[in-house]
């Protein structure tokens, strides 16, 4: 029996007497790749805050005793004029530099030796002065400082254009088999739920589905999450 690194039974959130999350119930396997998906208002943040014990719930979540848990956010909404390098920055979590560029060459940054001076640009750039893409990629070297073996990420494309979409996540399958993460993800694409994820969790402040991509998402579940234009959130190829 494949193990679980983290067990969610009966789960229901509730803000002001309005409930937000009604009986959500999943287990998510480790080294596996889950993704949640839903409409906007489906509590599909407020799930990775209660299984993150930022909010009060009921119900119960269980994470494996081993279980060490990086989030990514959603956005980070950088001002142009913050004086803050990507180096300083990452220095907030983690004063080793060789455990700094060890996660930045991960992610992407810093490739050969040739590119020393390259590196040096990179580190000692403003946030605020960072592409989408780039900021992205710093966000998730943060969230690898500390060695997790859990990732979170809420909408790993928001704000990247989508020629950079693959590439964000071909990083995470990447980082997944590199350093046996188990990777539970927040998207609204369909085609790349079915491309990179095991097991899908359809939310509309309820649980509509669970399972593989391929079986999960159905006409009834697309019509339970999204009405009946669903077609509108097929990502249609160019």
């Amino acid at each position: 029996m494949e193990e679980k690194i983290l067990s969610v039974s009966n789960l229901k959130v509730e803000f002001n007497n309005h409930r937000v999350l009604d009986d959500i119930t999943f287990d998510v396997k480790r080294d596996s790749t889950m993704a949640v998906i839903g409409p906007n208002g489906a509590g599909k943040s407020v799930l990775f805050r209660s299984i993150l014990g930022l909010i009060d719930y009921e119900g119960t979540v269980v994470w494996a005793g081993d279980a060490k848990i990086g989030y990514v956010p959603q956005k980070l909404a950088v001002d142009k004029d913050l004086p803050l390098t990507v180096r300083e920055f990452l220095g907030f979590k983690e004063s080793d530099h060789e455990k700094i560029l060890d996660v930045m060459h991960s992610v992407g940054f810093l490739k050969e030796a040739a590119h020393v001076h390259n590196d040096r640009r990179v580190m000692g750039t403003r946030l605020g002065d960072l592409s989408g893409g780039e900021l992205q990629r710093v966000l998730i070297a943060y969230a690898l400082l500390g060695k997790p073996n859990v990732l979170l990420f809420d909408e790993p494309t928001a704000g990247v254009d989508v020629a950079g979409e693959e590439t964000v996540y071909g990083l995470i399958n990447k980082l997944k088999e590199d350093k046996d993460l188990t990777i539970i993800f927040i998207s609204h694409e369909l085609e790349i739920v079915s491309k990179y994820a095991d097991a899908v969790l359809c939310l509309n402040k309820e649980k509509v589905c669970f399972g593989p991509p391929n079986t999960a998402i159905d006409k009834e579940s697309l019509k339970k999450m999204y009405g009946e234009e669903t077609h509108i959130y097929h990502h249609h190829d160019h």
